[in-house]
């Protein structure tokens, strides 16, 4: 079984690198991360907003691979951040995770998350 993302040609396309609809097949079993942040092994988080996006990634990829999932397993993606995204950096570091193959999103600017030094955090939808 594959999961299937795609964006009718009917309906607007997405204004971003994102499907608009994501099928999970029956018997696939559902994969529910909780937000993931920048934080360094350190126990840190950078000071940088970048190198925060670039951590995170890196902290998805590997909570992903404890439960030996990968990017290809990923169904819907909810982004918070309480700073503007650079969606020029941002992208790049989201096609290297993707490749191309992109989930459903939801993006929201909020006023504050868990700690005040985050300043996104993204939560994770798979399915197996």
């Amino acid at each position: 079984m594959k999961i299937i993302r795609r964006t009718p040609k009917s309906v607007n396309q997405p204004v971003g690198e994102y499907a608009h609809i994501t099928k999970i097949p029956a018997g696939m079993d559902t994969y529910v991360l909780s937000g993931q942040i920048g934080v360094q092994e350190d126990g840190t988080i950078p000071t940088s907003f970048e190198a925060e996006i670039t951590q995170m990634f890196m902290n998805i990829k590997d909570v992903l691979r404890t439960a030996n999932l990968t990017h290809e397993n990923v169904t819907k993606v909810n982004i918070w951040s309480v700073e503007e995204i650079d969606w020029d950096f941002f992208y790049k570091e989201w096609n290297t995770f993707f490749e191309g193959d992109y989930p459903s999103m939801t993006i929201a600017y909020i006023k504050a998350l868990g700690l005040p030094e985050i300043k996104i955090e993204i939560d994770i939808w798979a399915a197996k």
